[in-house]
């Protein structure tokens, strides 16, 4: 560990760690409900993502009521909390005991296409349940998986390591070179693409009928060894206690046009949120970047 992150200025980061590592010890049920709790106070207490999170329903819901889109706003707080506790669980506390609550489809898919030797790229969005799905799938599937750096120490610390005992690689997203590497070397990269890089990384796709800049290096990078491209999508069910792990080839994919392929897979995320819409995470500016001469929905936040 590095010394910086035992200073004094980082105990508070610890003492959060350490709760933490205790809550994810509680029966499964209790962390489910201390996470639908921190998601109800984090709803009322509002703020900026809330902003944010209702703006985002307006635009991907209109057929929805004002009333409906109140009550989707705050049944994605809900289960953002409940996410909180399943990230932490996957980083501090091992899932193997998780393996009965596994229901998987489509893994054929993905294992037929690692044998051909190609590299996989494993693509999908941020759903909730991301952290403790992609910890799901490595107990089943060799993969490595593309990361964004945290700014918190830390924090970073923290998630690279935990992701570190799960995955063959971890590589920041800015390496392209390593992702390349890993690649050719016939290994699966999983990552999301549904985030707002802006403008020089993205082409404009419809999203949920809005235009939304979508990064073209998936494409990119599928060409370099003519990778297979993998749709995951992952959901989990309250009720059971269990989580859904699914696997789609994406068919035809690269097309040749950065704008088809972005719309592509935009379509496939879109698809899947619909099936659960309180399972994605709203709270990020999905529409950040806009077209020349289109404001930004989030202007003033």
């Amino acid at each position: 560990m590095e010394p910086r992150l035992v200073s004094p200025k980082y105990w508070l980061s610890w003492l959060v760690i350490g709760v933490a590592w205790l809550l994810c010890r509680l029966p499964l049920k209790w962390q489910m409900q201390l996470g639908r709790t921190i998601g109800r106070i984090a709803h009322h207490v509002g703020g900026r993502r809330r902003i944010i999170s209702e703006i985002n329903i307006s635009l991907c819901f209109p057929e929805l009521t004002n009333e409906q889109q109140a009550a989707l706003v705050q049944s994605t707080f809900i289960s953002t909390g409940i996410a909180l506790m399943e990230t932490i669980y996957a980083w501090l506390r091992p899932v193997d005991e998780l393996a009965p609550r596994i229901n998987v489809h489509g893994l054929d898919v993905l294992k037929r296409v690692q044998e051909q030797g190609r590299g996989v790229m494993l693509v999908g969005a941020h759903f909730l349940t991301l952290d403790l799905a992609g910890a799901l799938i490595a107990t089943i599937a060799d993969i490595d998986v593309i990361y964004r750096h945290n700014k918190n120490p830390v924090i970073n610390h923290l998630m690279k390591k935990g992701r570190e005992r799960l995955y063959g690689q971890v590589i920041e997203r800015s390496d392209v070179r390593k992702s390349v590497r890993s690649l050719r070397a016939s290994r699966t990269i999983w990552y999301a693409v549904d985030q707002d890089y802006g403008r020089q990384q993205s082409v404009f796709a419809p999203f949920f009928d809005q235009p939304a800049a979508t990064i073209t290096a998936t494409s990119r990078m599928a060409m370099i060894n003519h990778s297979p491209v993998v749709f995951f999508s992952h959901f989990r069910n309250e009720k059971s206690l269990t989580w859904s792990l699914h696997f789609e080839l994406v068919e035809g994919y690269p097309t040749g046009d950065d704008t088809k392929d972005a719309a592509i897979l935009n379509h496939l995320i879109e698809e899947e949120i619909r099936k659960h819409p309180d399972q994605y995470l709203w709270l990020h500016r999905r529409f950040k970047t806009q077209p020349q001469g289109v404001s930004s929905p989030y202007d003033g936040l």
